[in-house]
């Protein structure tokens, strides 16, 4: 008899370890995958979105020589 309410105790706490406590923390975890897996991919949209207007929006730097007045003119020291 003392064995069996044993047994059933046993049962009882595993059923609420799985119930309780498992089951939750797994649902849990795969939440908060999902919502990282979704900021990660706006950030990504953000990112792709920013990098298209610089390049878009960007004056052509052309090479050409400075103009005269920007330089100043100095004196060598002998």
């Amino acid at each position: 008899m003392l064995k069996v309410l044993f047994e059933l105790f046993l049962l009882y706490l595993v059923y609420k370890l799985i119930f309780d406590f498992i089951i939750p923390v797994y649902q849990t975890t795969k939440q908060v995958k999902q919502k990282v897996g979704e900021m990660q991919s706006q950030m990504n949209e953000h990112m792709k979105k920013q990098q298209a207007n610089s390049y878009s929006s960007a004056p052509k730097e052309e090479k050409s020589r400075p103009a005269r007045e920007d330089y100043i003119e100095f004196e060598e020291v002998k």
